[in-house]
């Protein structure tokens, strides 16, 4: 028998075994070991940008179409084209951009997903988040933990109303794939407010905390953390500090309680890219979602380039080469599942010195 031949009887003869096992729910590993534990991360997600310039008209024609009660929350979803039809912008995170028009209220809910949202545009609407309320203003960051009740409304400010979009950040893929989802709704449209604005701010946000406290829960004690004084770190650490070559100058939001990241299952990021900057390319295993607050430059990733301006969203996938060129003094938001993944001991980082 020749090696062809003989090659032809044990494929024949293993297909015949598959065949017998496939009844069973039983599959050989050897035939899928290859696509299960990889060399190195290959994600089915692709860079992508969204120009706020094109998505905004969008939003507003959907102002027309349905209520913000009716939809319970009006979001147009940023969907990776490396996955169609998952609600998703990398494999862990959503992504979406919400709008509020003056005089609607969003009606109060919970859920288990951890939630963040960043002001992209317009301001006097408000979130309401276990009791106390917070203004939202173009650049704020604020938490919407796990199982909190939360509403949202456009009461306009200073005389001013105006429509406000913000970015939602949430963990739903995750909770989706440990098949962990819960969800109610409240009998009130709008929760009763038991707290002034900005109490959890003055309780935790100065390197203090009221001194019987105890905090054991996994989400920071301050959901919200206004764009004012965290873009002053980044101005002094400009002015005092050396820049990274790759990352600019970048901070992570911590909880003031533990030092840990805020939530606990999304990290999120503020960085300054001066003008000028022209960074080394940096890969990371965690895919990672960014927002332009102020300035014009380039994200180059994966081998494309998207030129970004203020409001824009752009996605690196996971272990994806990336750098970023900075034409103004560029500020950027940036979210990822990093916390998962350092629980885990999984997250890699390369620092490369490619810059071209």
């Amino acid at each position: 028998m020749n090696a062809n031949s003989s090659k032809t009887v044990i494929n024949t003869e293993r297909q015949a075994y598959y065949d017998r096992i496939k009844p069973l729910n039983l599959t050989p590993l050897w035939e899928s070991l290859h696509t299960l534990v990889l060399r190195e991360p290959n994600s089915p997600c692709v860079p992508a940008l969204w120009h706020y310039k094109d998505i905004r008209p969008l939003l507003m024609q959907a102002g027309d179409l349905i209520s913000a009660e009716e939809a319970v929350r009006r979001v147009l979803i940023l969907e990776n084209p490396g996955l169609p039809g998952q609600s998703s912008i990398t494999q862990s995170m959503y992504a979406g951009l919400q709008l509020i028009l003056p005089g609607e209220v969003a009606p109060s809910h919970r859920h288990v997903q951890s939630a963040l949202r960043f002001i992209v545009d317009g301001r006097g609407a408000y979130t309401t988040v276990g009791g106390e309320r917070t203004t939202m203003y173009p650049g704020d960051f604020i938490i919407t933990p796990s199982w909190q009740w939360h509403d949202h409304g456009n009461e306009g400010i200073e005389g001013v109303s105006e429509p406000v979009v913000w970015m939602d950040g949430l963990d739903i893929p995750l909770l989706r794939f440990f098949d962990a989802s819960f969800a109610e709704n409240d009998d009130n449209q709008s929760q009763q407010v038991q707290r002034a604005e900005g109490n959890s701010y003055a309780r935790f946000g100065y390197n203090m905390a009221p001194v019987r406290h105890t905090h054991s829960a996994a989400t920071s004690p301050i959901f919200s953390y206004p764009y004012a004084r965290s873009r002053e770190a980044l101005h002094l650490l400009q002015r005092q500090e050396a820049m990274d070559a790759w990352q600019g100058y970048k901070l992570r939001y911590t909880n003031p309680v533990t030092g840990g990241y805020p939530m606990p299952t999304i990290a999120t990021f503020l960085q300054l890219l001066p003008a000028g900057f022209r960074g080394k390319t940096h890969r990371a295993t965690d895919g990672t979602i960014y927002c332009v607050v102020e300035g014009r430059g380039t994200a180059h990733i994966g081998g494309q380039s998207f030129a970004f301006e203020p409001q824009d969203i752009f996605v690196v996938p996971s272990w994806a080469k990336s750098r970023l060129d900075a034409q103004d003094d560029v500020v950027l938001f940036s979210f990822s599942d990093r916390p998962v993944q350092d629980a885990m001991g999984v997250l890699r980082e390369a620092f490369l010195e490619e810059s071209a």
